[in-house]
């Protein structure tokens, strides 16, 4: 499948405001108040759109690609990269699309921003992410701790040279 990005418009911050996974995922779920971040110029996001024109998930490049618990920890300062944050539609995750989907998305971001390198924070359990970052040629660099009202959850942080 082909992906395409293009600057997010309301209507697909409302769409994914409204997404919703199944477990263990719903940590991913969308929230209607984070429409008006979604939309924020400085967070860089882009929506994906399918080769049928369909929404097919979002980038967002920088600082609202970190976690706050990594920025606390001082993890995204060790070496120069761009934060990449993503998300697919729940209609399209566990299709085996992940790996195509994020190269679209590296590909926007190496035209647009000339980064050194690209770097990614993940769930640890996530393994089904992770193992599409690691097709792309994302290694893991660091993990860290975070407190979640539901108990702790383990990030990784993982790297790849543009």
């Amino acid at each position: 499948m082909r992906f395409t990005l293009r600057p997010i418009t309301r209507a697909d911050a409302e769409a994914i405001s409204r997404w919703r996974y199944g477990e263990p995922y719903s940590m991913y779920d969308g929230n209607p108040a984070s429409v008006p971040s979604l939309l924020e110029p400085r967070f860089l996001y882009h929506s994906v759109y399918d080769e049928r024109g369909e929404l097919a998930g979002y980038f967002c490049f920088g600082e609202d690609a970190r976690v706050r618990a990594g920025r606390r920890l001082g993890v995204y300062e060790k070496e120069p990269a761009l934060d990449v944050g993503l998300g697919m539609s729940p209609e399209l995750t566990g299709r085996g699309l992940g790996a195509e989907f994020v190269l679209a998305g590296l590909r926007f971001a190496k035209e647009k921003y000339s980064p050194p390198a690209f770097r990614l924070t993940v769930a640890a359990f996530n393994r089904r992410a992770a193992r599409a970052y690691e097709k792309v040629g994302f290694e893991v660099v660091d993990s860290f701790g975070a407190r979640t009202p539901d108990g702790s959850l383990e990030w990784l942080l993982m790297r790849r040279e543009a």
